[in-house]
């Protein structure tokens, strides 16, 4: 059975709506000069030297991309002061986090993490910033400000 002419309407202006919210989307992240992304990073092990890598290769393309690396569990120690990649100890993490610094991304430290792992602000990275909960700031960037998101 075929759909009824009022059907076929509402189904033609919902697609025409959602094309429009999508238009407005692109359009947005060209006015405010690019795209925006989260990365994720909760294993420093499996993660910190690859994600690294993938946020500096990413400027290198689209060099007007907002990005924003929120950390949580084992994912906060690469951003600790002193902290070298075990595979590779010549990798000093302070310096390619204050490189990318310099080139607008921002790294931010789950509190909650703090505080089950009985962690000092003051043993992080001057760069570091902090956000309350990193699920709920992966979240809300997702849902309420159209950040893609990436896990390395």
């Amino acid at each position: 059975m075929s759909q009824t002419i009022p059907s076929r309407r509402a189904a033609l202006g919902a697609a025409l709506a959602a094309g429009s919210a999508a238009a407005l989307a692109q359009t947005q992240a060209a006015a405010q000069g690019g795209d925006k992304v989260v990365y994720h990073i909760d294993n420093t092990a499996g993660q910190a030297t690859k994600g690294l890598r993938n946020i500096r290769n990413h400027l290198d393309v689209a060099p007007d991309t907002k990005i924003l690396v929120v950390t949580h569990a084992e994912g906060v120690d690469f951003l600790m002061e002193g902290a070298k990649d075990k595979a590779n100890p010549n990798i000093d993490y302070a310096s390619l986090v204050s490189a990318l610094v310099a080139r607008g991304v921002v790294f931010e430290v789950c509190e909650i993490t703090l505080k089950n792992r009985n962690l000092d602000k003051k043993q992080f990275v001057l760069d570091a910033a902090f956000t309350p909960s990193g699920v709920v700031r992966i979240a809300r960037l997702q849902t309420r400000e159209g950040y893609a998101y990436l896990k390395p």
